[in-house]
Order: C-alpha cells, then structure tokens, then sequence
C-alpha cells in the first residue's frame, strides 16, 4: 500500500494545485487564452501559435487572447492532464491491490469517471464561451476530485477513528453538505462576475435588504452576462447572487462554528475543532477583505484555496468519526469525553 498512498498523496497535492491554478486563470481573465482545445490554435504549445495569438490580439487589445494568457490556460490544462493520467493509475493501482486493507477500487474507478467528466467540462468551458453553469460544473468537478482524493488517502493511511454518538456524526455529514452547498454558491458568484455587486459590508448598497432579482440571478441555462431573454444581465440580478454567498457565508459558518464546538467537548476530536474553526476564521476573513479590498487577485485566488483547504477539513473530520449504536448523546459536560 506504500506505493498506492504516495500516489494518492502526489494526486491530492497536485489537485489543490489544480484548483488553485484555475481559479488564478478564471480571476486573470484567461479562461479563453487559447479559445480552441485540447490545444491552442491547433497547435501543443502557445509558443507554437504565436502568429495566430498576435493576430487575435491585434484584432482585439486587450481581450481575452493574448500571449500570456495562452500559457496559464495552456499550463493548467497540462497540469491538468498529469492529474488524469496519475489518477487513472491510481484505479489500476488500486484493482491490484484490491484485496489489501485500505484500497478502495470501486472509489478510485469513479473517480476515474468524474476525471473524464470534467475533462469534458474544461472542453465545453472554451467552447461554450464560459457559461456561467459550465463553469461552475467545472469547479465543482475539481473540488470533487479533490474530496475524493482525500477520502482515499485517508483510507489508505489507516488514520485513527473514533466511535460517536450517531447525532454528531450526522451533524459532521450535514455540515459536509452546507459546505459543498455554499461552494457552489461561490462558484457562482464567481463565474457571473458578481464579486463586487455589492461593495460595502456588511449592508449592500448600504441596506440590509437590497434591491435583487432572484428569478435572472439563478437562471442556470444562459449566456455569461446574460439573462434568460438574452438582455444583459441587471444589476439587482448580479446583487441577488452576491447576498445569497453571504447569507449563505452566515448560516454554514454558524452552523461550522457549532459543530467545532461540539467536537472540542471530546478530547480526542479537539484538534479536528481547532483545525475547522482555523480554516473557517481565514475563509470568512478572506471573504470580508476581498469585498473591502476590490478583489485584489491574491486574495480572491486565496479564497478559492481556503474554500478547497476548508472542504479537506470537513472530510478528514466525516473520515475521523464511526458511528457506535452503543452511544447515546451525551448530555450534559461531565460525560462529554466518556469514549476515544
């Protein structure tokens, strides 16, 4: 299993660095450096294209094609490609194994699946001009991976376990999906530009309830900057995308908070807590200054990391705790660190 876990461990890494990388392309405007795939402009390399870039560019300064955004949509795709091949290994790895302690072919072979998926994704990414739900699909799909990558290595490291009552252990898969819930939020508030739509905190537009408009704001099936008739997409759509990641920012990270706390009640579990509530503290900070700030490109790259940082908490956290039937709630703080 040495051989198997340093290649889950290589794969995890590098999809961090994946994610990461294509959250710097996407908030660089680079999503459309090379608008054909899986090359650019027909060719492996920007360096190789070159003519077809600098005429594109002279079409249009200062849009979405030029040399230096052919390289980062260029190199996320490679590194992109690396991901895939390790993690097709890591299947075939994983079937050889299959009879050990820790291997989980079945997770890795669909894991292989989502990979394909999201290859497609990237592809339908250029193609389709950036629409806001394939987009969204497609940060979705790396964070899956991500979470999937996690849950293998985990297995495979044998981490230590602990048997709890079956209501916290409910509580962490609940929190798993709030999380994933307000991810996706925030995809989408990225892929539609929605960032600064509101630019004050914490009132927007300096109100508590702004002027939105639901129904356009999520209306999947469009065009970037569109709405569903094919105007451009108002002001109070792009606000009602902004303030629902932040009502949605308040109820996970109120319930996240919770749900450290009742993990810091059990001894063993306490340095899982202290790792959520730190992850969540940078996460929201994060969020507050990108606002304040105008999304300056660091931090709003540093919040997609800390998103991805936060949801590898949340499934080592839902990886760490075993239900035991034995186990009731416990009430009251005396018997709150009565089992490991």
């Amino acid at each position: 299993m040495n051989t198997l876990r340093r290649m889950i461990l290589g794969a995890l890494g590098l999809t961090l660095l994946v994610v990461v990388f294509g959250a710097y392309v996407r908030l660089s405007d680079a999503g459309l450096g090379c608008p054909d795939w899986p090359g650019c402009y027909g060719h492996a390399t920007p360096a190789h294209a070159a003519p077809q870039i600098q005429q594109a560019e002279s079409l249009q300064p200062g849009g979405p094609v030029s040399l230096p955004k052919a390289w980062k949509e260029m190199i996320h795709r490679y590194l992109a490609a690396s991901l895939g091949l390790l993690i097709i290994a890591i299947a075939i790895q994983s079937w050889r194994k299959r009879r050990e302690p820790g291997s989980a072919p079945l997770v890795a072979t669909a894991l292989v699946g989502v990979v394909v998926f999201q290859g497609l994704l990237g592809k339908w990414t250029v193609t389709l001009l950036l629409k806001p739900a394939i987009v969204s699909g497609h940060l979705l799909g790396g964070l899956t991976t991500l979470a999937l990558l996690a849950w293998l290595g985990l297995r495979a490291s044998s981490s230590g376990r602990h048997r709890v009552p079956a209501g916290l252990l409910g509580a962490a898969r609940l929190g798993l999906v709030l999380l994933a819930a307000q991810i996706a939020l925030g995809g989408w508030t990225s892929t539609n530009y929605a960032a600064l739509a509101c630019q004050d905190f914490p009132r927007c537009h300096g109100e508590w309830l702004p002027d939105t408009d639901f129904a356009n704001a999520f209306h999947v099936v469009r065009e970037l900057g569109m709405d569903a008739d094919g105007e451009l997409l108002s002001q109070q759509a792009l606000t009602a995308i902004h303030w629902t990641h932040r009502v949605g920012a308040l109820v996970a990270g109120s319930y996240l908070l919770l749900l450290a706390l009742l993990l810091a009640r059990r001894r063993p579990l306490r340095r899982h807590a202290v790792a959520l509530t730190a992850a969540l503290v940078a996460q929201l900070g994060l969020g507050v200054a990108n606002v304040l700030m105008s999304l300056p490109l660091p931090l709003a790259v540093a919040h997609n990391a800390g998103a991805a940082l936060l949801l590898l908490v949340l499934v080592t956290i839902n990886h760490a705790l075993v239900r035991d039937p034995a186990l009731q709630p416990v009430q009251g703080s005396s018997n709150a660190n009565a089992y490991a």
